[in-house]
């Protein structure tokens, strides 16, 4: 079966000196060995680059070229789809953030679980737990 991961694995993945580097690192490592269909939206992978080089946000931040050479070894692998906006989309945003209110910090959540709804990808990897406001997706947190 299918499945997406946020951002935040990616994130955790990346940052040595975070508490959560060593499981999202090891599930990551998992989900690239085991090539079972997975996908990665753009809009994760754009928030990736954003974060992963922000200093205030990693105590040694990844230079972009880092960043961007982690995200180029995903799109390598030939079990990675990567996910974007399609025809209808906008109608798809407001009829889910129309069930679920939606403002500030839940924008980008609700941006990537409309595309997710749009692909029919239904479970997603997340630490995230805003992610359980949206029911119709199977939201997993792989480093509990």
């Amino acid at each position: 079966m299918s499945f997406a991961i946020d951002v935040n694995i990616l994130l955790y993945a990346s940052d040595a000196d975070c508490k959560y580097y060593k499981s999202a690192k090891s599930f990551l490592d998992d989900c690239i060995k085991q090539e079972k269909l997975f996908f990665l939206a753009w809009p994760t992978v754009m928030g990736y680059l954003r974060i992963a080089t922000h200093p205030s946000v990693f105590s040694q931040p990844l230079t972009p070229d880092e960043a961007m050479a982690n995200i180029g070894m995903l799109l390598s692998l030939p079990h990675i789809r990567f996910l974007s906006e399609e025809e209808g989309f906008w109608d798809i945003y407001r009829k889910m953030t129309a069930e679920v209110p939606t403002r500030g910090n839940l924008v980008p959540d609700a941006h990537l679980a409309a595309i997710l709804r749009q692909h029919g990808v239904k479970k997603l990897y997340s630490h995230d737990r805003d992610f359980l406001k949206f029911t119709f997706l199977d939201v997993r947190d792989p480093l509990v």
